[in-house]
């Protein structure tokens, strides 16, 4: 059911840059489908609930569309803009009948500018009227949205699971208490629960679970069936908290070591070991670290954790960087820029010869390095001598795993045609693309790549908009 965000061009330019900004710091595992019900009340000026009592009249005239009635039934937000109205027009296209009641949102006042209605049952209605009553944050906050996860109401229970999605984590674990264990498992086992969905649950039983959970953890990470491990990053992730540091042998074994994994089962086991190395809090960084080190003993695939090598600094690996740098063919040539710029963040004074040797060898590879990923303070080749690195960058953990974004003609869950689209693109990918990937993220590039993506869609807008001579229907 569609639901009307605020105006387009204004949503990519201003909203989408601090969306994508804001989800690095949300729930480690899960991705938010769209904006959240408090989240689009909070950026109206008005909002009703109104109940329709004349539907739009048919019309000859293809120019002119007519527009449906509705009464106002509640004020939910905008009384001062709304005033002694009781009445209300809206564009409205569906079939429902007089009396049925929509959620309804104004901007621009004092003449406000209504939204496509929203029809609501009588659960939505509820459950609309209470959000400003809900804490702005907290566990008491996502008490409240518990309660409509899987609802029978599917606008109700999308709406909730983005609000967990987008809520931090240190929330999440501030919930343990209140989490309804019994639920979780019975959604985790759930063939009908939504992949995206289904890391939410099982990052809640990371924080609610037990010891007891770890069989039945065991069982879907060992599973041949892509729907049984739906999930893999968070189920993993999972895993590793209940079960702690002796936990990274079974994930060792089955993902970084086994050359025979699948490129998804190990990608997704590479996101997981990034959370618990930096905002899990359960095992130490180092241990992670040592873990990690198996994927170099597979060239294809070792630029996947180069990054996360260098900026945890661990550079005892140097030398092995190197001979996979000297030694990589046509299936791996992509690993040479991860490794010249893990030499240009290395404060070792070898590096610097390191990298004139390289050079030698593919100065291509040398000079993509220095033009795609310029100097920052991190680098071994200038850095200020009041610069300190940070403790912990939390953003390498928090980027969303890449099985959450289905291709649109892949149905939510259906993780075999996920894994099979990944596996094409790592048995295919480029040298420089897959390169300018590599970066490890830092606070300044994910704002950046959002706010530049935000302008080139707006300029695609623009020329559209352009190429109708300026005619846009109100």
């Amino acid at each position: 059911m569609f639901r009307k965000p605020l105006p387009l061009i204004l949503t990519l330019t201003i909203v989408l840059p601090f969306v994508l900004v804001q989800s690095t710091l949300a729930c480690p595992f899960c991705a938010a489908v769209s904006q959240t019900f408090s989240e689009e009340i909070n950026t109206m000026d008005a909002v009703v609930i109104a109940k329709l009592v004349e539907p739009p009249k048919e019309t000859d005239s293809s120019d002119e569309i007519s527009k449906a009635k509705f009464q106002i039934e509640k004020i939910i937000k905008g009384e001062s803009h709304i005033g002694q109205m009781h009445e209300i027009e809206s564009l409205y296209f569906g079939e429902a009948k007089n009396g049925q009641s929509f959620l309804i949102m104004g901007v621009d006042p004092p003449k406000l500018m209504w939204s496509t209605p929203l029809q609501l049952s009588d659960r939505a209605k509820t459950y609309v009227t209470k959000l400003l009553d809900v804490p702005k944050e907290g566990a008491e906050r996502l008490a409240f949205f518990q309660e409509y996860l899987e609802d029978h109401d599917e606008m109700l229970a999308r709406d909730a699971y983005d609000e967990f999605a987008k809520a931090p984590y240190d929330e999440i674990k501030a919930l343990k208490e209140k989490i309804d264990y019994a639920k979780l498992i019975e959604w985790i086992k759930s063939e009908d629960v939504p992949a995206s969905r289904r890391r939410l649950y099982l990052t809640m039983l990371g924080v609610r679970g037990s010891e007891m959970d770890l069989p039945m953890l065991e069982l879907m990470m060992k599973s041949k069936d892509r729907k049984e491990k739906a999930g893999l990053d968070a189920m993993i992730g999972c895993y590793l908290t209940l079960k702690g540091e002796k936990g990274l042998s079974l994930i060792e074994d089955l993902f970084l070591k086994n050359k025979k994994a699948e490129y998804a089962d190990t990608y997704a086991a590479i996101m997981a070991l990034r959370f618990h190395a930096t905002d899990g809090g359960i095992i130490d960084r180092e241990q992670v670290v040592e873990s990690l080190r198996y994927m170099l003993d597979r060239p294809q695939l070792a630029d996947l954790v180069i990054p996360d090598l260098a900026r945890w600094e661990d550079w005892s690996v140097m030398g092995q960087l190197v001979k996979l740098f000297k030694e990589a063919d046509e299936k791996s040539s992509w690993v040479r820029v991860p490794v010249v710029n893990y030499l240009r963040a290395c404060p070792l004074p070898e590096s610097k010869d390191l990298i004139k040797e390289l050079e030698k060898i593919d100065p291509a590879a040398v000079k993509r390095a220095h033009t795609f990923f310029p100097v920052t303070p991190s680098s071994g080749e200038e850095k200020s001598s009041n610069w300190q690195r940070p403790k912990k960058d939390r953003v390498v953990a928090k980027i969303a795993p890449a099985t959450n974004f289905v291709p649109p003609a892949v149905e939510d869950g259906d993780e075999v045609a996920v894994a099979e689209s990944l596996a094409v693109n790592q048995a295919s990918r480029p040298v420089t693309p897959v390169v300018l990937a590599n970066k490890p993220p830092n606070s300044f590039l994910i704002p950046g790549v959002a706010i530049l993506s935000a302008i080139a869609i707006m300029s695609l807008l623009w020329a559209i908009l352009r190429g109708t001579n300026g005619r846009v229907s109100a």
